[in-house]
């Protein structure tokens, strides 16, 4: 069998209000490798497990959408061997996750600026867009970002919209929000309402800036490998005690 396993569904008896995008910063593998004496890879191969888990229990309970950093602009300047490491997960797993996730409903979709990644990955996520194809637009949607970054992100749209202004195309006084949304990898679902960041760390570490700005924030000292579905369900309880008021009084 592989890493991502088909487990039975989950039964959710519970009838409670869920937010319909959440994301999560996926932190603490390396230490939860450590911790066990083992190699770093070993704990992004439980990660990997986590994703897959976590993403088809948040469809189970209703959540639209789920997105995770899976691996940054600056994750290129760790260890060669790590990096290394990753891509390989990639190349094993991906594709994989994707079918598995089929079977449950959950579309795959990964974001991000992946023209630097190996050729032979940005096939394997073409295939992966297919199979989420499959499920139509209005399936449960799961994305890794893989090479993101926020502000790269950003300035990609910026570039983009710039184009259009010099092509007149577009006029500078016709952008608005809504022209710089579009133009985000996350143009296709809203923003996300719920940003959990595991691992003990307090920082956005440069994940959905834009998308970002009205959405409430969960820390906790679980680290990524070892976050169950209670744990989100922690997050979810905290999020529903929240009184969100968007700027308004």
């Amino acid at each position: 069998m592989g890493l991502f396993r088909r487990k039975k569904k989950v039964d959710v008896a519970e009838n409670r209000p869920v937010p319909r995008h959440i994301a999560v910063i996926m932190d603490g593998n390396g230490r939860w490798a450590k911790k066990r004496g083992l190699p770093r890879q070993a704990g992004h191969k439980v990660g990997a497990e986590t994703f897959r888990t976590i993403a088809t229990y948040c469809k189970d309970i209703g959540v639209q959408y789920f997105t995770v950093y899976a691996f940054s602009t600056e994750n290129w300047k760790r260890p060669q061997e790590e990096v290394n490491a990753l891509m390989n997960l990639f190349r094993a797993y991906l594709k994989e996750a994707a079918e598995t996730m089929f079977q449950r409903g959950v579309a795959v979709r990964v974001l991000g600026d992946l023209t630097p990644l190996p050729e032979d990955i940005r096939a394997q996520i073409r295939e992966v867009d297919e199979i989420a194809d499959r499920l139509g637009p209005d399936a449960a949607t799961a994305s890794l970002c893989i090479n993101y970054g926020g502000r790269d992100e950003i300035k990609n749209a910026v570039r983009a919209i710039a184009a259009q202004v010099k092509s007149g195309a577009l006029a500078p006084e016709d952008i608005t929000e809504e022209t710089i949304g579009a133009h985000l990898y996350t143009a296709h679902m809203p923003d996300p309402d719920l940003i959990i960041r595991p691992s003990g760390e307090i920082r956005t570490s440069n994940f959905l800036l834009w998308q970002s700005a009205y959405a409430e924030y969960y820390f906790t000292d679980v680290l990524w490998p070892d976050f169950k579905t209670t744990d989100m369900d922690a997050a979810i309880d905290a999020f529903n005690k929240r009184n969100r008021r968007f700027g308004g009084v």
